[in-house]
């Protein structure tokens, strides 16, 4: 059996809101979901340090932001786990194809993948993507900026 996830973090893997801003913003998620099953899935979560946010078997292709080169899976996998042993103290890495310093943040992914301290993410949402106005509305609430990502695993 595989797990379907939505998950909408910051776009600024460091920050996190208060309680009372993730939770409003969770209930606000809460209400665009298609019923109670998919509501059971919903959960706010703040870690200590930063979270690899993967979309799993979505993910195909990673590129560098500069160039558009296509970065190999084992370079990138050896990239974050270097940041990992680390506690994700610093994202930035040199790209192997043109040499440019970069966050893993910033790699351009075919299928949305992040890094957060935060994530409100619900298992099977019974939905696919947040339109654009509801993921605005989801930022107002939280007061930062989002990205979504769905995961298959």
């Amino acid at each position: 059996m595989s797990d379907d996830y939505l998950t909408v973090i910051p776009t600024d893997p460091y920050w996190q809101p208060g309680t009372d801003a993730g939770d409003r913003a969770a209930a606000a998620l809460a209400r665009m979901l298609p019923d109670d099953d998919a509501r059971r899935g919903l959960e706010a979560q703040w870690h200590d340090v930063v979270e690899v946010v993967h979309c799993g078997a979505n993910l195909r292709v990673i590129s560098c932001p500069q160039c558009g080169a296509e970065c190999a899976s084992g370079w990138w996998g050896e990239a974050v786990s270097e940041r990992y042993e680390d506690g994700f103290r610093t994202l930035m890495t040199t790209v192997p194809c043109c040499g440019v310093e970069t966050s893993l943040n910033d790699l351009f992914y075919d299928r949305p993948t992040g890094f957060a301290r935060f994530r409100i993410e619900v298992l099977y949402p019974d939905r696919a993507w947040l339109t654009d106005e509801e993921l605005a509305e989801l930022a107002d609430t939280l007061g930062h900026p989002l990205r979504q990502v769905l995961t298959h695993i």
